[in-house]
């Protein structure tokens, strides 16, 4: 089957958004609009709005970055490992003494659980993640060489390490296509109808199908930019949005003029 043209309203409909010519419903309307986005009840999005959507990411945003601070793979997966329910610039007040002092798995070890709680106590769950960043470092460097592993499997088996975080690494340490889906991208795909799912995992999967593989290599960053920045939870930024006209969101609607 072919797949269904944009609208022709797209075009106007952005300029209408970009103008800020978007209305945002009241509080009550958008946990409805959320219940109902949640429950997989929107419109599903045809080929050409994906295409047309990450085509407007590309083009705001050709080489978007992480922003957790890192100096090679193991220092990003030790940040990322440190995220688990935290904020990005949590962990990044925190690891620069870190990794000053642990920048190689060998260092991370010897360093020790004690110390790496010291030097990340800031952090949510400090202890815990303490105790798995100097496992996964003795790990790497009795099993892998002192490398950060190129195989999901493999970083899976580390300790503290789950399927999102050994995603955000195949990602940007490695520049693999994959999408690791945090608490934005799940509200992102759910709210919008983009990629709905019940979990993260299925969320990760029906965006898999979707996205065009031409922008699969960065779709992470920008779906949790979009998330983090724009599609927030409470009170989502439309009057901002480059997919205002695209998104399904019951919750807000593009104004006439």
């Amino acid at each position: 089957m072919a797949a269904r043209k944009a609208p022709r309203r797209t075009a106007q409909s952005q300029r209408q958004a970009r103008a800020g010519k978007v209305a945002v419903k009241g509080p009550q309307k958008r946990v409805v609009a959320d219940k109902k986005a949640a429950a997989g009840a929107l419109p599903q999005w045809t080929p050409a709005e994906v295409e047309e959507a990450f085509r407007r990411f590309a083009a705001a945003n050709p080489d978007p970055k992480g922003e957790l601070k890192h100096v090679n793979p193991f220092t990003l997966l030790v940040a990322v490992v440190l995220s688990a329910q935290a904020t990005d610039a949590g962990v990044n007040k925190a690891t620069p003494a870190l990794f000053a002092a642990a920048d190689t798995p060998a260092k991370m070890a010897a360093l020790g659980e004690a110390r790496v709680q010291d030097l990340v106590k800031t952090i949510g769950l400090f202890r815990t993640k303490a105790k798995n960043v100097v496992a996964l470092s003795k790990q790497l460097v009795e099993l892998h060489g002192s490398e950060v592993p190129r195989s999901r499997e493999a970083l899976e088996a580390l300790p503290g390490v789950g399927r999102k975080t050994a995603n955000v690494v195949l990602n940007i340490a490695f520049g693999e296509p994959t999408i690791a889906v945090d608490t934005h991208i799940f509200r992102v795909g759910n709210r919008t109808g983009l990629a709905t799912g019940k979990t993260p995992f299925e969320v990760e999967t029906k965006l898999d199908q979707v996205v065009p593989d031409k922008y699969k290599r960065h779709a992470h960053h920008w779906l949790i930019l979009h998330g983090r920045y724009i599609c927030v939870a409470r009170r989502p930024q439309c009057e901002k949005c480059l997919i205002a006209d695209l998104c399904k969101w019951p919750a807000k609607s593009l104004l006439a003029g």
